[in-house]
């Protein structure tokens, strides 16, 4: 046991109120409760407590089922076999379950955790709805410690048979908690690392999103990589390993993606570092929901196509034809194996199908400048992932390297973002934002069947807008007509 007079009276603080009051009812008919795992876990950090484990003496569904109709909360059954349940009131989540496996009694429950940090409780008096006088933390596995010493811990090796999906929890209490491995745990992992392949997909994208959505996922997944883990939850990404690039790059295919992903983390933490101008535009970019992590995904993956389209020239240079095209089919598949939602995966996809633009666009720039016709198809096939588009071009340059990339590239895609935004600014948006001249319907009155054609006139006159070839209603009908007719612009 250690003490734990730190947690105090107050340990409700930060919780809702009607929290307190359901653990007085919930403790007349249920004598012994504690609190568990990840709240215990923040007290000690230092952090504010996020949502609660409580294990009981009895039956946790039925405790669950209890407090979820004494807070009208919504009862959400998470494991039948080990009575397991959520309870979510108000956006606020209480995970409630029994002894493990059998046990009578929190120790012998504690003992059979994944990890020692997990095996931490703190008795509840439930008379009160506080904790337990005199407030100290049952600690049977030297949980406290491990936490004071920055390791995950398992207790034996047994704990990733009887659970794989453990193999990637102790990589994600690593990346979230900014932990590292104990070394003979380390050792157990490295040995199973192909029991992997047995948790269902939904386990496993879990655990994938918290490791990314940390700040330490580039350094989880190298880990994961050098334990041997990371090719059996992505085999994906196998192909990579020891193929190598042009000289513009120092890192074979695999390496170059590691790279990318923890560039990007570094330019997530700052964007105006490498890009000056658009703080605002990327501010509010990355505010949208979800989006820092799918870059991250999309860095990781950027060049998953590469392996597919690998061919080489007559004098021995590498070439990746159409390795974006190719990738983001690649990721498509990866995700929906892994039971990604399509809104995310077209997201994540696009990124990887795009990445290679910005750089063709800076070529053009470079050589003659760009066009606002340039501009507007980039705008359109991007969309509103534009800024995130450019901040996965400056991670890939960033993470290569090699004595023949180009001087400046960094600079060069910062100005190049820059253009774009005035081009934009002064001539894109307007047409997209604004109204439009004519539609389908003038479109019919000019004799024209529907079809095919009046997409290609449509976005012909867009794009005559945007170079300012085309200005009113009665210019655009005549552009229209005389496409028609089979004019130039056809």
């Amino acid at each position: 046991m250690t003490s734990a007079s730190l947690l105090a009276k107050d340990w409700l603080r930060g919780y809702p109120r009607f929290l307190g009051e359901g653990l007085i009812r919930l403790g007349r008919d249920f004598p012994q409760i504690y609190v568990t795992g990840g709240a215990v876990r923040d007290w000690l950090r230092g952090e504010s407590p996020g949502d609660l484990d409580l294990t009981l003496s009895g039956e946790g569904l039925a405790a669950a089922r209890s407090f979820a109709a004494r807070t009208g909360g919504a009862f959400v059954l998470l494991d039948a076999d080990e009575g397991v349940a959520r309870v979510v009131v108000q956006g606020f989540s209480v995970d409630f379950s029994s002894f493990r496996e059998g046990t009578g009694e929190i120790v012998s429950d504690l003992r059979r955790r994944d990890f020692s940090i997990n095996a931490l409780a703190v008795a509840i008096d439930p008379s009160t709805g506080t904790l337990a006088a005199p407030y100290t933390i049952i600690d049977p596995l030297g949980g406290v410690a491990d936490l004071a010493r920055g390791l995950v811990r398992a207790p034996e090796a047994a704990i990733f048979e009887r659970d794989p999906l453990r193999l990637l929890r102790a990589f994600r209490f690593a990346a979230t908690l900014g932990l590292t491995l104990e070394s003979q745990t380390a050792h157990w992992l490295r040995e199973r690392c192909a029991l992997i392949s047995r948790p269902a997909p939904e386990r496993l994208r879990h655990e994938l999103e918290l490791i990314m959505a940390s700040p330490r996922a580039a350094a989880a997944c190298t880990a994961m990589s050098e334990a041997g883990l990371l090719f059996g939850v992505f085999p994906e990404l196998a192909p990579g390993a020891g193929m190598q690039q042009p000289a513009s790059h120092h890192l074979d295919v695999f390496g170059h993606n590691l790279a990318a992903l923890a560039r990007m983390e570094e330019l997530l933490r700052d964007p105006s570092r490498y890009f000056p101008s658009g703080r605002d535009e990327f501010a509010e970019y990355l505010a949208l929901p979800g989006r820092r992590e799918l870059l991250k995904w999309a860095a990781l993956f950027h060049d998953l196509g590469k392996p597919a389209t690998a061919a080489h020239k007559a004098d021995g240079r590498a070439t990746f034809y159409n390795h974006d095209q190719a990738g983001a089919r690649i990721f498509t598949e990866l995700a929906r194996r892994l039971r990604w939602s399509r809104e995310r995966t077209a997201i994540v996809a696009r990124l990887i199908e795009l990445h290679m633009y910005p750089f063709h666009l800076n070529n053009a720039l470079q050589k003659t400048g760009i066009t606002p016709r340039a501009c507007l198809r980039l705008v359109k096939a991007a969309g509103v992932e534009l800024p995130g588009l450019f901040l996965l071009a400056m991670a890939d340059s960033l993470a290569a390297e090699g004595p023949l990339k180009p001087p400046g590239m960094e600079e060069s895609l910062a100005q190049l973002r820059q253009r774009v935004e005035e081009v934009c600014r002064e001539s894109v948006r307007p047409v997209l934002q604004g109204p439009k001249l004519i539609d389908g319907e003038d479109l019919k009155a000019l004799g024209l069947k529907p079809g095919a054609i009046f997409r290609e006139i449509l976005e012909g006159i867009e794009q005559a807008r945007v170079e300012g070839e085309v200005n009113s209603r009665e210019e655009a009908l005549a552009w229209a007509q005389h496409f028609a007719d089979g004019g130039a612009n056809r």
